[in-house]
């Protein structure tokens, strides 16, 4: 070892050291000039410092006080420094803070990634198109129990770390609740010593920038990596190819080989995601995309023709622009499939080699699923499956029946969703161009499934038999393979006389006479009824695209399938994928959704989580959150309702600063706050939410200002939430809500009585303020058309009373807060689709009050936007978007009804905090380290592994 790394290990204030030997491992990665862990000085006598404390819960390690924070802070803004030297304003504050956390979490990085190597244990991996991950810092600050230094440390720089805190942008890696709930998964995958790591995808612009204009929402590209990601870590020599196109030749062998096309490199940025209270700290491997420099054509360049010298570079870069590009046209849909490929080829080679590698000499194929698990998160990572088979089938030489049972072994399905947009199909032709050779294997699957069809129904009844291949074939409206139809072959129609005859001969009779009539008609004295067999065809639409449909993929190639809340699985089960359910039932589980309490109360909300800490006596809450229960106890306490009240009011306070500094809306905090946060879609019904608004602006400027206040609580109603950008009637809704608020907002006559206030660019960091500020809380889609939703979680532990339809993990939350403290309205998912069938028939009769609201929009009181088209699409009894496909006009009158009930609510501010508390109460189920630990022990089988 050489000098400056003894020294580094000697010098450092923030590492504890068992022995020589450890010693010497960590010493190497120090260097000259400073330390290459935290960054903290080196004393001169080459001894530790003084001044550092150790914490028995940091396992005994040293615990760095604000001195040595500060040094390793000082050291980052000298030698890793993102800005000029001059000022240590606080954008360079953030970055050098950031940096100086990110040392102290890779040193558990480090001991986890090496200690997961050596106990060679069965690891998960985590597949999503999504990470929401939000703001970084204060999480990690938080997770590592350094949040009191750190900020003293800031405080004795000149900043402050809320400040300082401010400065991250959210990275851009997802957009609603699919993607929150994937980070919130991984927290509590490292918080709870599990080995796992998730692998998506590194957006360089993400989904977009939302603003707010006089039009609506506009979209602009997200700018989160413009100053560079201080928690991520170029892998440089972790890259893998991926191909595109090219053809599958066939090797006198037999072999396949997949040849030529389009070539790109796949190259690993690992961000470390740390545990709560532990050293664990586990990776989220993000691949960016890139091709070799002997790619960019020099001599095009050379000779002016730019465009073509660097063809080849964009054309790989643009695979990790934007998160969900426009898939309208033929190019973007094939953007989507390489995206989709990109992430499953690349993981599932990184996946493999790490298999291998800790395998050593020992490797045996038939151990991958006792070592690997694979989750795929919806269905964007279904090529998994074949990608899966082409590696164990074409590179390691193993047979289809051998690589078919050790793919099914190893990955699993969550479904999201029973909206038949999500549920991905695509076009045959275009995935056969895309990934030959991945098509050969999907047809090799479909006949997997189509034998096992026929083995378990039989072919007696042929007519069964065709519905169940067209509702559970993986390759829809394309032939069957011909070995497959001779088995289903039938016979041509048996003409009416030859079965007579037939059916006479064998009774012995002699009842038909020869013919006679020129059209040579058989003549029967008494002929039975006979029943002529129709012929059961398998022919396809011509008319009709071949498509590929990757949820039944995911069926069909995985040991799992979860839903993601107690009603919404079981309509996976019934209405979505029953025949595969009736086919293999042991496969359908339920994983209700959670949220790590740590991000969504502990730090969001450190006033709440004062008092929860005071009332249930312990800390422990953030990590059993069954303590949560306990406050049911003291529900009536006027001590704890005092408490209660005035951290709300603190969080309220902050909202109002926040909406005035996003918006320019000033609000009062001694309204009530009524707010609806989530992607902008029909079925999440923002419509219902705004025409009920309207209804009740309508009825306030029909009254007098003394009526007016002694009928309606006053209100502020909060928006916030992206349309997606080719999504028309979705950013009509957003133009709608932003219209409403102009003119409501701005009328003398209402005053504080109603504000309507719509939150650009909704994500985790303005969630993170909204949610602990809110009083009441929407969760009102249609019936059975919500997966699950996690942001009605995080507001029930944040207090927040709900307003919904028994809908997702709606259902759940209102049996554990109690009924009586949800506000609950609206049709059952049970009766959605006899209401539909009762619209198509032209026997709906819409209410008065709705009624009224439509042509109230269509008066224009809310400025010169035509709304025609959005309240055309409420009305009809069929047709594309129209016949109110989402029963907003069915549901209005219950809804406007209930809100009458939550005024009353309010009203009593005494009965109202019991409602909060026992709404904090009843959330304790709803953990993601609770979801987790179900995952681990019925899904991937893997157990804890702590460090030592």
């Amino acid at each position: 070892m050489d000098l400056d790394g003894w020294m580094v290990v000697k010098a450092h204030k923030n590492l504890k050291v068992d022995d020589d030997e450890s010693m010497v491992e960590i010493a190497g990665k120090g260097g000259s000039g400073g330390c290459g862990l935290c960054g903290c000085a080196i004393e001169d006598d080459g001894k530790m410092g003084e001044d550092e404390t150790t914490d028995a819960s940091s396992n005994g390690t040293l615990v760095p006080d604000s001195e040595s924070v500060i040094s390793s802070i000082k050291y980052h803004a000298e030698f890793t420094p993102s800005f000029s030297p001059d000022k240590f304003e606080l954008p360079k504050a953030f970055y050098a803070t950031a940096e100086s956390v990110r040392d102290k979490l890779i040193v558990n990085w480090n001991a986890t990634y090496t200690y997961h190597e050596k106990m060679n244990a069965k690891q998960a991996y985590y597949l999503s198109m999504e990470f929401l991950q939000g703001r970084a810092l204060l999480n990690a600050i938080g997770n590592l129990e350094l949040s009191g230094a750190y900020a003293e440390a800031l405080t004795k720089l000149g900043h402050d770390l809320e400040d300082v805190a401010r400065q991250e942008p959210d990275a851009a890696l997802g957009n609603g609740g699919l993607g929150r709930l994937a980070s919130c998964f991984l927290d509590s995958l490292a918080t709870l010593n599990y080995p796992a790591w998730g692998y998506g995808l590194r957006y360089k612009y993400g989904l977009f920038k939302q603003l707010i204009t006089k039009d609506g929402q506009e979209e602009v590209a997200e700018s989160w990596l413009e100053m560079g990601n201080p928690w991520e870590i170029p892998r440089n020599d972790v890259s893998y190819p991926v191909k595109f196109y090219g053809e599958v030749v066939t090797g006198l062998d037999g072999q396949k080989e997949w040849v030529g096309g389009e070539n790109i490199t796949a190259v690993a940025y690992d961000v470390p995601i740390p545990g709560y209270k532990t050293k664990t700290t586990i990776n989220l491997r993000l691949w960016s995309t890139k091709v070799a420099p002997e790619n960019f054509d020099l001599n095009a360049f050379n000779s002016g023709d730019h465009p073509k010298a660097y063809e080849a570079l964009k054309r790989a870069e643009k695979i990790c622009y934007i998160l969900y590009p426009g898939d309208e046209s033929h190019e973007g849909k094939t953007l989507r499939l390489k995206q989709q490929y990109t992430l499953c080829s690349a993981s599932l080679q990184d996946i493999i080699a790490r298999f291998e590698r800790r395998s050593g000499e020992a490797l045996d194929w038939n151990e991958f699923p006792e070592k690997v698990a694979v989750q795929m998160n919806d269905t964007h990572p279904t090529l998994c499956i074949p990608e899966l088979l082409r590696i164990l089938i074409d590179y390691k030489g193993l047979s289809w029946k051998e690589a078919w049972e050790i793919t099914q072994k190893t990955v699993a399905y969550t479904n999201h969703t029973v909206l038949p947009e999500a549920l991905e199909k695509w076009s045959l032709i275009l995935l056969q161009q895309l990934l030959p050779r991945h098509v050969e294997l999907i047809e090799m699957i479909d006949k997997e499934l189509i034998d096992t069809i026929i083995a378990e129904y039989g072919v007696k009844d042929l007519e069964l038999v065709k519905e169940k291949l067209k509702q559970m074939r993986v390759l829809d409206n394309v032939e069957l393979p011909a070995s497959v139809l001779e088995v289903l072959v039938q016979p041509e129609e048996i003409p009416l006389a030859d079965l007579v005859k037939e059916e006479i001969a064998e009774e012995g009779s002699e009842e038909v006479t020869e013919a006679t009539s020129e059209d040579d008609e058989l003549k029967v004295k008494e002929p039975k009824e006979v029943k002529i067999i129709p012929k059961v065809t398998f022919e396809t639409d011509p008319n009709q695209p071949k498509m590929v449909r990757m949820a039944n993929l995911c069926v069909v190639g995985g040991h799992a399938v979860n839903g993601v809340a107690e009603i919404h699985s079981e309509i996976v089960k019934n209405e979505v994928f029953n025949d595969f359910y009736k086919l293999w039932p042991e496969k359908f589980q339920n994983k209700t959704n959670g949220v790590t309490p740590r991000r969504w109360i502990s730090f969001c909300n450190p006033e709440l989580s004062k008092i929860i800490t005071k009332w249930t006596g312990t800390e422990d809450w953030v990590l059993t959150t069954e303590k949560l229960d306990e406050l049911r106890n003291f529900a009536d306490n006027e001590d704890l309702q005092s408490e209660w009240r005035k951290a709300k009011r603190i969080n309220k306070e902050k909202m109002v600063s926040f909406l005035k500094e996003k918006t320019g809306y000033l609000v009062s905090p001694d309204a009530m706050f009524d707010v609806q946060v989530k992607r902008i879609h029909e079925y999440k019904r923002q419509l219902l939410n705004i025409l009920g608004i309207v209804y009740r602006y309508k009825k306030m400027k029909e009254m007098s200002a003394e009526e007016r206040k002694e009928i309606f609580v006053p209100r502020v109603c909060v928006f916030g939430g992206k349309a997606f950008a080719t999504y028309v009637q979705a950013k009509r809704i957003v133009k709608f809500i932003t219209d409403v608020g102009a003119t409501v907002n701005h009328d003398p006559d209402i005053g504080d009585l109603l504000k309507v206030v719509f939150v650009p660019d909704y994500n985790v960091t303005v969630a993170e303020v909204l949610i602990p500020g809110s009083d009441l809380s929407q969760h009102i889609s249609t019936a059975g058309m919500e997966a699950s939703g996690t942001s009605n979680m995080k507001f029930a532990m944040n207090g927040c009373i709900q307003i919904g339809t028994l809908d997702g993990a709606n259902v759940e939350i209102r049996q554990e807060v109690g009924e009586e403290n949800f506000f609950l309205f609206g049709a059952e998912a049970h009766e959605i689709a006899g209401l539909r069938k009762e619209r198509s028939e032209g026997k709906f009769v819409s209410d008065p009050r709705f009624e009224e609201v439509k042509e109230y929009v269509r008066s224009g009181v809310f400025g010169p936007y035509n709304y025609n088209e959005l309240m055309g699409s409420l009305e009809g009894n069929e047709g594309y978007g129209r016949a109110d496909y989402f029963l907003v006009g069915k549901d209005f009158p219950a809804y406007i009804e209930c809100q009458d009930e939550v005024d009353k609510a309010y009203r009593d501010q005494k009965k109202w905090t019991k409602m909060s508390i026992l709404n904090t109460a009843g959330s304790h189920k709803f953990s993601s380290d609770r979801t987790i630990h179900q995952y681990a022990r019925d899904i991937w089988t893997i157990e804890p592994l702590v460090l030592p």
